[in-house]
């Protein structure tokens, strides 16, 4: 049994892209669900930055800000819970909570992010979001000309150490374990003063998340101020797959320009869609999918699209 009548949009995830998909539809007088488990993935990440108007601010204020002005249009609906499965029906589509309840939408936004895969090294966990970063557009002129690792390998370290280094003249890249590199880019990192450790690790020291040394499995050490750390992520929700999207080589989401996912009637945006994981880039692509959906409901109603 159904707990409302069908909603014209849902939303999964009341995050920073699920709010701002939000704002628009209230803004179009939608009727728009929105279901949250209330876990951000940034939930400790003391600060935010590179946002315009709100750098340097806690990402808890910037969520409670958003979630009270999109609270302000009367169409939005707000359900704490977390969406477990979800179907195409007549009506749209169907989505089951783990309280049970089943909710009916003509459109569906996946605003579900990823969870991010911490390798099981002691003290990682508590210093992500912290000291153990992912971005240096978020977080790097925080830790600019400080002493700086970089937890990552093969192509992806490539790519990262040079757009660290030019925060500080103090790198370390950390392979835990053999290094995968090619000898140009070997080269590249002796060129630049750019260490490289190839040896396991065995725990991260910290304070209260902000990191003091990495230790290693043969008994050395080094002291490090900032770790930028490239771990594997999986999709948050099972949802996507359910309904049969289609992903990236990646594992992200496949969306168009317009946020649209493969499926019809299946929209998706935030940290589940792309690699460029910020507020900022949440925001946008939310408000891009927000406007799509109320203008393919308006053409829908005008009988000028058929499905």
């Amino acid at each position: 049994m159904h707990n409302d009548s069908p909603f014209e949009v849902i939303i999964l995830g009341g995050s920073y892209a699920g709010l701002s998909a939000a704002m628009a539809l209230g803004r179009s007088l939608r009727k728009t669900l929105i279901i949250d488990g209330g876990k951000p993935c940034n939930r400790q990440t003391p600060h935010s930055h590179n946002f315009l108007t709100q750098d340097g601010v806690a990402p808890h204020e910037i969520a409670s800000i958003a979630r009270e002005q999109v609270a302000e249009y009367d169409t939005i609906t707000f359900v704490e819970d977390f969406a477990l499965h979800g179907k195409q029906v007549s009506e749209g589509f169907e989505i089951e909570t783990r309280s049970g309840k089943m909710y009916v939408g003509k459109k569906l936004i996946l605003a579900t992010g990823i969870r991010d895969e911490l390798p099981s090294i002691p003290g990682l966990a508590e210093c992500w979001g912290i000291s153990v970063i992912h971005c240096p557009y978020c977080h790097g002129y925080e830790y600019r000309g400080q002493k700086t690792g970089l937890f990552a390998n093969g192509d992806h370290a490539a790519h990262m150490a040079p757009m660290i280094r030019n925060l500080t003249d103090d790198l370390t890249i950390l392979t835990h374990g053999p290094a995968d590199f090619s000898t140009e880019q070997r080269g590249l990192f002796e060129s630049h003063n750019i260490g490289l450790l190839e040896t396991p690790i065995s725990e991260v020291v910290h304070e209260g998340g902000h990191l003091r040394q990495v230790l290693f499995q043969n008994g050395e050490s080094l002291r490090l101020d900032a770790l930028y750390a490239a771990v594997p992520f999986t999709q948050h929700s099972a949802i996507p797959n359910e309904l049969g999207c289609a992903f990236t080589e990646a594992g992200y989401i496949q969306v168009d320009a317009m946020q649209k996912a493969t499926v019809e009637g299946v929209y998706a945006c935030g940290d589940n869609t792309t690699p460029m994981r910020s507020v900022a880039n949440a925001v946008a692509s939310g408000n891009i999918a927000g406007a799509v959906v109320n203008r393919e409901l308006v053409m829908e109603q005008f009988g000028v699209l058929s499905h």
